[in-house]
Order: C-alpha cells, then structure tokens, then sequence
C-alpha cells in the first residue's frame, strides 16, 4: 500500500530547497532580472555554511560542547553573507555593467558549482576522509531539531511537525513575499519596476536600487535553499556534485507558480513528491519502469513549460521587461 503519512515528510523535505530557491527567483524577476545563476547561489550559500560550521564544529575535542546557538548562527550567517556576494556581482554585472543577463546567470550558475566543488574538497582533504564527503553531524542534529511535543501527536505530529526550523521558514518566507508584493506599497514600486522601469523612474522610483536589493534578497533566500539541503535532508553530510538539478527545478517552478511566492509552498512539495514517487511505487524487478518514475519532475516541467506558454491572460505573464538591461537614456 501507498504510504502516504511516510510519504508527505519526505515529499515536503525535498520540496523546501525548491521552495527556497523559486522565492528567491520570484522576488528576483519581479524587479526585471533573470537570474539564471540561482543553482550557482545555492551551492555557494551550501558550502558558505558549511565552512563556517566545519570550522566551529571541529574547533571542539567534542561537538556536543558547542554553544546550540552559535552552532546554527554561524553557518547561516555564512550562508547568507556568502549568497549576497553572489547577488551584488550578479548586480554589478547586469544592472551596472549591463551585461547580458542569461549569460551571466548561466556563468555564474557554473562559478557556483565549482567553488562549492573546490572548497568542499579541500575540506574532505582537511578531515582526512576515506570517503569523499564531510560529516556535520552535531550542527545537523540542532537544524534538524523538531517541537518537543511532535512524536506524541501521531500522524499529525509526523506529517506537520516532524520538520527543522528552516523549513518553516521557507514557507513564512513566502507568504512574508506574497504580501509585500501584492499588498504594499514597496511591492507596487518592485512589480512597476519589472513591469516598466522607464515609466517607475519617471515616477521617482530609483530603479538601481531595487534591482539591487530585490537581487540580492532574491539570492540569500535561494542560498538558504542550498544551506537547508545540507543540514537537514543530508544530516549534514556534504558531498561534490549533491544537489543534483534542484536548483533548475526551482527556476521551472517560477513559471509553474506563475510569478506567486503562496503558490510556490504547494507546487514545491508537488514537484517534491514526484522526486521520490518512484520510491513508493512497487515495481518489482523491473528497474527500467523505475527509471521511468524518476523522469516525472522533468516530464511534469516541459508540460509546465508548454501549457505556461500558452496562458494568454495578462497576469500570468512574466515581467514585461523581466532580462531586459534598462538605459534611463532610452525613456
């Protein structure tokens, strides 16, 4: 039988890092930019954590002496520091050079995946491993911690409290951005910026600095997307080459959400699910049909893709002038 309490976890576990990086990319492309770099972001702000965890964690004869605090301040805030770096040269490239804006996504997507390749093998070389990966297991056991009460509610407990603080997180961060966007003024300055820049800078609005800000805020939540990967579905373990294609997923859910940070917590958990459906599905000896599962999240994306390009209503287009550079000589 389908078990579905075992399930929804595990679907939910890997739809976060999803959730994280189509937030990110939806605050990025309401403000003009295409930022194609976010699977880059990800692995920078993973390895950016886990560096400033490596070093705390192994600063002590026994990991479990470590402050619980810092233990998980530390590599966040790695995390984040390391992820807006990605974001203001993304931005000095596009907004102030302006630079093309997929090539310099799609540059710095192949940036990001070899400096976390190089420093995470260079740390794997440090803890003399015979096993190409590093173990953070003290700091994972603090993200991973759930609510006290979980394990004695049940089902319940298992299916909507049984997850680490980052993963609730991710989705108040989208509910956090759906608001701002559609109920306040700073989202109605953001979505004329994307949607016409030239008319939001005749109206006062400082266009530079929203591409700024919205980029690199954009960035930060998606490298928390890649510090979550890590810490709480990995337990901590890191390896080269992990993530897999987790990050592209989370820039096809963008479109799938059609530009809707509340809609992104369902699809992300959606697209989640069909990563590990071939887990659930009994097929025997045949392990040709379960490679055949494991192509749904790819099959589901072109059919995204297709149907997205067919929606003619207005509010289901991207930004009007989303990967378009701005020249205020130009208005």
């Amino acid at each position: 039988m389908f078990d579905l309490v075992s399930f929804i976890p595990r679907a939910v576990a890997q739809g976060i890092p999803l959730l994280f990086g189509s937030t990110g990319e939806i605050i990025t492309e309401k403000s003009g930019n295409l930022n194609l770099g976010i699977p880059g972001v990800m692995y920078v702000g993973a390895i950016s954590g886990v560096i400033g965890s490596f070093m705390y964690e192994h600063s002590f004869a026994d990991p479990t002496q470590m402050n619980a605090v810092l233990a998980v301040l530390i590599p966040l805030v790695c995390c984040l520091l390391g992820s807006l770096l990605m974001g203001l040269l993304y931005c000095f490239l596009t907004v102030t050079l302006r630079a093309n804006q997929n090539v310099t996504g799609l540059a710095m997507t192949t940036f990001g995946v070899g400096f976390g390749n190089f420093f995470g093998g260079s740390l794997i070389k440090l803890t003399g491993a015979e096993v190409p990966s590093i173990a953070l297991s003290a700091t994972s056991r603090l993200f991973r911690t759930t609510l006290p009460f979980a394990d004695s509610t049940g089902w319940f407990g298992k299916v909507f409290l049984s997850f680490g603080f980052l993963a609730y997180l991710a989705i108040i961060i989208a509910l956090v951005a759906a608001f701002v966007l559609n109920r306040t003024r700073v989202g109605l300055h953001l979505r004329a910026v994307g949607e016409d820049p030239a008319t939001a800078d005749a109206a006062g609005i400082d266009i530079t600095r929203y591409k700024y800000i919205t980029t690199c805020l954009g960035c930060m939540i998606a490298g928390l997307g890649g510090l979550y990967y890590v810490m709480d579905y990995a337990n901590g373990v890191w390896s080269n080459d992990a993530f897999g294609d987790r990050g592209w997923l989370a820039i096809a859910l963008v479109i799938f959400t059609i530009w809707h940070p509340e809609v992104s917590i369902p699809a992300s958990i959606l697209f989640g699910g069909l990563y590990i459906i071939y887990l659930y599905i009994p097929t025997g000896t045949n392990l040709a049909v379960k490679e055949l599962y494991k192509m749904l999240p790819y099959v589901v994306t072109i059919v995204v893709l297709v149907f997205s390009s067919l929606r003619n209503k207005r509010e289901n287009q991207p930004p009007e002038s989303l990967g378009l550079p701005y020249f205020r000589e130009d208005r």
